[in-house]
């Protein structure tokens, strides 16, 4: 069942975020979410954007959400979109049902495209950006750096038809 996010689901996603933070190189974060923190950006991101979670048994599974993707108005109908699945959920068909929910309600929104930035290597995302109809457009050579290791950036666009 895939919903909109509600502020009671932050400790949910702490946890299937939190392991990214401190385990990987994922995301650019190097500091745990708090549950609070969490339940704020929720509540930032659904003011204007969708923030969805796929839930099965009644746990969530993964989330993900868009925001805008730059504050200028000529950004209007372009957002920069996130998706963290359970560690153990990834290639369960979740993650590309929650992408596809994401990119329906974009769609619905107007918006004319959406980008995904990557961390690379990851090929587990990049192939889900490509299955969900993302195509590479660009790439930032060592533009991070987390614990000691320099990190490339991968940016992928799916255009909305708006």
């Amino acid at each position: 069942m895939i919903r909109d996010a509600q502020a009671s689901d932050a400790e949910a996603l702490c946890a299937i975020y939190n392991p990214y933070v401190r385990d990987t190189f994922v995301t650019f974060e190097e500091v745990e979410v708090t549950t609070a923190e969490m339940a704020a950006r929720i509540a930032d991101v659904t003011e204007t954007f969708p923030w969805l979670v796929v839930e099965q048994g009644g746990e969530l599974m993964g989330y993900a959400y868009a925001k805008p993707f730059g504050a200028r108005a000529a950004y209007r109908s372009a957002a920069e979109s996130a998706i963290y699945m359970r560690m153990d959920a990834i290639g369960r068909g979740h993650g590309r049902a929650l992408y596809g929910a994401l990119l329906t309600r974009l769609r619905e929104r107007g918006l004319h495209t959406v980008v995904g930035v990557v961390s690379l290597p990851n090929p587990a995302s990049v192939a889900l950006h490509e299955a969900c109809g993302f195509k590479k457009v660009g790439h930032l050579s060592e533009i991070g750096l987390k614990r000691g290791r320099r990190l490339d950036l991968g940016y992928w666009q799916c255009w909305l038809g708006s």
